[in-house]
């Protein structure tokens, strides 16, 4: 396994010793974010309630996908735990990727995005990937002395839109079932039929539990009660306790900790819906199907609001990596 799985030094004695860890994907970076700075700094960046430190990650020289993953891992840190940023570099599943590996990940022509179907090809051909969810999940999976507990993304991935005529569930699902692992999540992806994937993790086994809600928050936008978590925890403490008992009894499944989208940074759900009405319309229209059709709908959400998805996206993202680090330092004081 050493051929192609590689962990850091520093992940590999916080596991050893049982501190904190939090693993984090680099889909968002390698495939998620603009190649180029932002035009002006969100206001999650400029709220007092964010470490300088995160804010610090963003530069008007430093593209946002690059500042994002040191952002993130900067958030764990932030919260006293260790990032395990997981990426696959010259043909190996790296994790714990340092500052510049990252760099050097963010950097990559044409890099791969890395299910854990996708591990082990694009590792036998010495390429270049960003993990998303699934293939995180297997890092966690695979990371000595012993697994990683805490990982902490943006949105999962479910059930499309349309799986009826064309099913297309993504292997998200299965995986967090799978893992062990607590996955902090704002809820699955906006653009996908939420319903439908609320109701494939119940057909799963996977208990969800909603941070500081009783509902299943929808990425950018709160939840509202047409969809219901299994559980309300009222802060990471609580969440914390809930997982524990889960592995005593399931040790091998996982687990998502739903965190909605701070609410001064949301987008209105009224307007997200709309959005993706028109980019299926678009869709129909241009007779665009597979996987093609997530672009379409990205870009219409952004057209929408006017680019507050990216800014929303990001608090999100940031958010639940501190989360994430909380939640991950209560489990290693209980240990």
């Amino acid at each position: 396994m050493k051929q192609f799985v590689r962990i850091a030094p520093e992940v590999r004695d916080a596991l050893a010793s049982g501190r904190p860890v939090v693993a984090l994907e680099t889909a968002a970076v390698t495939h998620g974010l603009p190649r180029e700075p932002l035009s002006a700094l969100p206001a999650y960046l400029t709220d007092s309630e964010t470490p300088a430190e995160i804010r610090a990650c963003f530069g008007p020289k430093v593209p946002a996908h690059r500042a994002l993953g040191h952002a993130l891992a900067a958030a764990v840190r932030a919260e006293g735990a260790i990032p395990a940023t997981v990426g696959v570099l010259r043909g190996q599943i790296v994790i714990g990727l340092t500052s510049a590996e990252l760099d050097e990940l963010a950097n990559a022509r044409s890099p791969h995005k890395v299910a854990a179907r996708d591990a082990a090809l694009v590792a036998s051909r010495g390429g270049n990937g960003g993990t998303t969810v699934a293939g995180t999940l297997l890092a966690c999976k695979l990371a000595l002395p012993s697994p990683i507990r805490v990982f902490a993304t943006g949105g999962i991935g479910g059930v499309h839109r349309g799986y009826g005529q064309r099913p297309d569930i993504s292997a998200d699902l299965m995986e967090i079932r799978d893992s062990g692992v607590l996955v902090v999540t704002a809820g699955a992806k906006s653009i996908l039929d939420l319903p439908a994937t609320v109701e494939m993790l119940d057909t799963l086994g996977v208990p969800m539990l909603g941070l500081a809600t009783p509902f299943f928050p929808r990425f950018l936008s709160a939840g509202n009660a047409e969809l219901r978590v299994n559980m309300e925890v009222q802060n990471e403490s609580e969440a914390a306790q809930a997982f524990a008992s889960h592995r005593t009894l399931q040790p091998a499944r996982g687990m998502l900790l739903c965190v909605p989208p701070i609410a001064r940074f949301a987008l209105p759900l009224e307007t997200m819906e709309r959005a993706i009405a028109d980019g299926l319309a678009e869709c129909q229209r241009d007779d665009v199907r597979g996987p093609e059709v997530t672009p379409v709908l990205l870009a219409a959400v952004a057209r929408a609001t006017m680019g507050a998805s990216l800014a929303t996206n990001l608090a999100v993202l940031l958010n639940n990596a501190r989360v994430g680090a909380r939640v991950a330092t209560m489990l290693a004081r209980a240990d």
